[in-house]
Order: structure tokens, then sequence, then C-alpha cells
């Protein structure tokens, strides 16, 4: 039963092509650095969508556009031409002040530097969002999604006084609290030994299947990419491929192809 619903929840096959169930929706997306004489296509031409409630991996080889990608779906970067639209808001129409308060609002970021500010306590740090957006806490959900990330009781904590991996549960409490409309993680178990790895890896599978959170992850490593739902491959800067229900084999076999300059294949 399990394997039914999810084909029903992932159909459309390996297309990639946007549909009306799509949290974030890429439309033709072209990025070029540098100028005319000089122009480094990022992202040639990219349309693909992403569904609500679903883990999506974005992988490639280096300088394949992955992260490009990332930051443009998020709002951190500007598309040189083509449509994005995130929760029903079409961000390439936005200001930079209007994409700033939607990312403040409906969007939560996880990266490989936990990016935490050490003079805070952990529970200033998860709540920051929030006052940055000019909200303040609802009374316990500070508390609560700590205790999701197995850190309630680390709230008077400073950051320099716990490992990475509990910095980086940290981060995912941070990038949870406002509730956003996506979760993107660039790499964000790059910086973690294996095993704490998985925990934050499970975590971030957990916000998936029991909060129904979106979740949007690039990362190089098979193994991360095998807990997502569905891997998106780039290879020079357009999509190259996909999987749904990633396995660690199926993923580090077409990494292996497009290495070897088999994006077409």
């Amino acid at each position: 039963m399990r394997n039914i619903l999810q084909e029903a929840r992932f159909g459309g096959g390996a297309t990639g092509v946007p549909g009306p169930a799509d949290v974030v929706r890429l439309t033709a997306v072209r990025k070029v650095y540098g100028g005319a004489g000089n122009g480094v296509v990022a992202l040639d031409e990219v349309s693909v969508g992403l569904r609500k409630g679903t883990f999506t991996a974005i992988m490639g080889p280096s300088g394949s556009g992955k992260s490009t990608l990332l930051q443009c779906a998020a709002g951190l970067d500007r598309p040189t031409s083509g449509s994005v639209v995130l929760d029903g808001v079409e961000l390439t129409s936005l200001g930079e002040r209007e994409r700033t308060r939607l990312r403040r609002r409906r969007i939560g970021f996880v990266f490989q530097a936990f990016n935490l500010l050490p003079a805070l306590t952990v529970h200033d740090n998860v709540a920051l969002p929030l006052r940055l957006a000019g909200r303040r806490p609802e009374r316990g959900a500070v508390e609560e999604v700590l205790e999701r990330v197995g850190l309630g009781g680390r709230l008077r904590s400073r950051p320099g006084e716990l490992s990475g991996g509990q910095q980086q549960r940290v981060a995912i409490a941070r990038a949870l609290i406002t509730r956003p409309a996506v979760l993107f993680g660039d790499e964000p178990t790059g910086a973690l030994d294996t095993g704490t790895a998985r925990e934050v890896l499970r975590l971030l599978r957990e916000a998936v299947e029991e909060a129904g959170q979106t979740v949007v992850m690039v990362t190089h490593d098979p193994v991360a990419a095998a807990h997502a739902d569905r891997a998106l491959f780039l290879a020079d800067g357009r999509l190259a491929g996909e999987l749904v229900r990633p396995t660690i084999e199926r993923v580090a076999a077409q990494m292996t192809r497009l290495g070897a300059g088999g994006a077409g294949q």
C-alpha cells in the first residue's frame, strides 16, 4: 500500500514537469553570471516542480548548478530569466526587501556551517528568525521544537557548549520554528561524522513524515540522498535525471555516469 501511495504522490514520471501540487515551481529558469562576452551559464532553462510534503535531494558534479538552483528556488538569487513560484508567490517579481520578508516568514535554511550566534543561548538562537520577522514566539513553541530535535534540556546552553551534531540540530530547530513552506538545506551533513549525519537526516525525514514539512537538500552524498523521496540530478546547468525512492546504489551509479560525462544518457 505504501508503494502505491508513493507512486500517486510522485506521479508524473521522471520529466520534472511542474504541477499544481508544487510548493516550489521553476519554469525555464536560466542563470548567467558575468557579462555578455564572458558569461557563465549556471542554469540552462531548468523547469522542475517540488511537491508539498516531500523530501527532495539535488545532486550533481561540482559546477553542475545545484547550489545555484537552490539559491534561485529560495529567493537568495534572482534568475537571469524564467519564473520561480514559492508557496504561490512569484519570486522574480519581488524586490529585494519583499524577498527578504518572504524568506524570513516562509523559508527555513540549514547550511553546512551551523551559523549560530555564539553570544545567544540555544533558546534565543532558535527564536531569532521570528524576532527578525517582527513576531514573538508563541508560548512554548521554542521548547516544543527543541524537544522534537532532542535538545529540550539545553535551552540555556551556548553553541560553544554543544557538539557539532547538537549545533546542527539547533539549526534545524531554528529553521522549523517559523513553520516554513519549505526548508532548504545546503550540504547540511557535510561537516558531520557518519553517525551524527544519520541523526540529522533522520530528523529531516521525520519533519516530512510527521509534520508534513517540505525539505529540499543539496548534497553530494549518496547516503544522504537515500533518505529523500526523490533525487534530482544536474549536469552543466541542466536536469540530467531523476530517481524516485532513491537508494544508495542507484544514486552512486547515476553520479558515476554523470561524472564520466553520461549526462545525456
